[in-house]
């Protein structure tokens, strides 16, 4: 991931967000629940370490933000037909969505791991999980990545939501699943997934799993981009993302020197 870099000054910030912020900037978020960052609480309201990440960008930026959940599978057509203006719905950065949005600077990055069932010893590897059933949400970097690594060698299992793929896990109805590690840590801390096991990251491949987490735009709105990416730079120079990752997570989520 590579530095972000910081504005000249907050006049710069100003200049942008004025001009981005004329109208309400409808953010999509995932509608299904994917703790530890984001997910509904008992009363409907959504809650989570992005949920607090997006508040934090918008108010830098001057932004109106409003957040829109929308299905995970058709969240791109949704930001394309414009019932959304922007996705900050961990949304990985990669070549072949560029092809279709642009993307914000960086706001996370954390690996992909595999995670194994009761039981089961294996290596997060293609020989490791040979003959295994392993589960991946669909529409995500790592369906791709499964599809293009383990499909040869394993059954694999898709899910329209995480949660539903947790599910299968712990019930034994599948033997392992792919994910992000920060998502399977919460998963492995909670009774559900009191069963399962760690087994490891899968080896890097960035053109399947990008580079990173940013906010999905539709292509050619450079004022709308650019305001985001001043939220970002300057949550990140004050350290309010520091603070909020603090309130989630034993470590930084975000490589700051790559």
């Amino acid at each position: 991931m590579r530095r972000i870099a910081l504005l000249a000054g907050a006049a710069a910030l100003a200049m942008m967000a004025t001009t981005a912020a004329a109208d309400e900037v409808r953010i999509g978020i995932a509608a299904e629940p994917y703790p530890p960052f984001a997910a509904p609480d008992a009363a409907g309201n959504w809650e989570g370490w992005e949920i607090e990440i997006i508040d934090a960008i918008c108010n830098a930026a001057g932004l109106d933000c409003v957040l829109t959940p929308t299905a995970w599978d058709g969240i791109i057509p949704a930001l394309l037909s414009g019932r959304i203006d922007a996705i900050m719905a961990s949304m990985s950065i990669t070549e072949e969505r560029m092809q279709t949005i642009d993307f914000s600077d960086p706001y996370y990055q954390t690996p992909a791991v595999i995670v194994g069932g009761q039981g089961v010893e294996a290596e997060p590897t293609p020989e490791g999980l040979e003959g295994l059933v392993l589960g991946v949400q669909v529409a995500t970097t790592h369906q791709t990545y499964a599809q293009e690594y383990f499909e040869a060698m394993t059954e694999l299992r898709m899910y329209q939501t995480q949660d539903e793929a947790n599910q299968d896990l712990a019930a034994g109805r599948i033997d392992a699943m792919q994910a992000d590690s920060v998502a399977m840590d919460d998963f492995l801390a909670s009774d559900l997934g009191a069963c399962c096991t760690l087994l490891g990251s899968v080896e890097m491949d960035e053109s399947i799993l990008g580079r990173g987490i940013g906010a999905g735009i539709r292509q050619g709105e450079d004022d709308l981009r650019e305001a985001l990416n001043a939220g970002i730079a300057a949550i990140i120079e004050d350290g309010t993302h520091a603070e909020i990752t603090a309130r989630y997570f034993d470590s930084p989520i975000y490589i700051y020197d790559q």
